[in-house]
């Protein structure tokens, strides 16, 4: 599973468990239907500023993950070493210079906002390009 698809299982998943599961799953699941593989996108949008808000609050520390990629990986508990983020940047498609981490940064949580939106995650509006 790559950086990205743990970002967003991190931030999708917390909004799932935090909205109660419909009686209809639970009643298929006893039944002993085959259970399905989880969707990889939500059926409703994740409101991922609600999410992030919630995991901010709890973080015991002040963290600027709305324009901090660092911040971001470190508030949803994942490795924020240059090597995770050249990583990360490599997933995305990051065509500039990974030597230039500031610059990469930028790009950084710009893209994951913008990759979480299209992905279902309903994202304010500034936060991707």
């Amino acid at each position: 599973m790559g950086l990205f698809s743990t970002i967003m299982s991190k931030i999708f998943g917390h909004a799932e468990a935090a909205t109660p599961t419909s009686g209809t799953a639970d009643a298929q699941a006893s039944a002993g239907a085959p259970a399905a593989a989880a969707p990889a996108t939500p059926a409703a949008p994740v409101d991922v500023d609600a999410v992030l808000s919630d995991l901010a609050s709890k973080a015991g520390q002040p963290l600027n993950y709305k324009t901090s990629i660092v911040d971001l990986l470190k508030l949803l508990g994942l490795d924020s070493s240059l090597e995770a983020r050249k990583q990360l940047a490599a997933e995305l498609h990051y065509t500039g210079s990974t030597d230039d981490s500031a610059t990469m940064n930028v790009w950084l949580i710009k893209q994951v906002y913008a990759e979480l939106a299209k992905n279902g995650g309903k994202v304010p509006e500034g936060w991707a390009h």
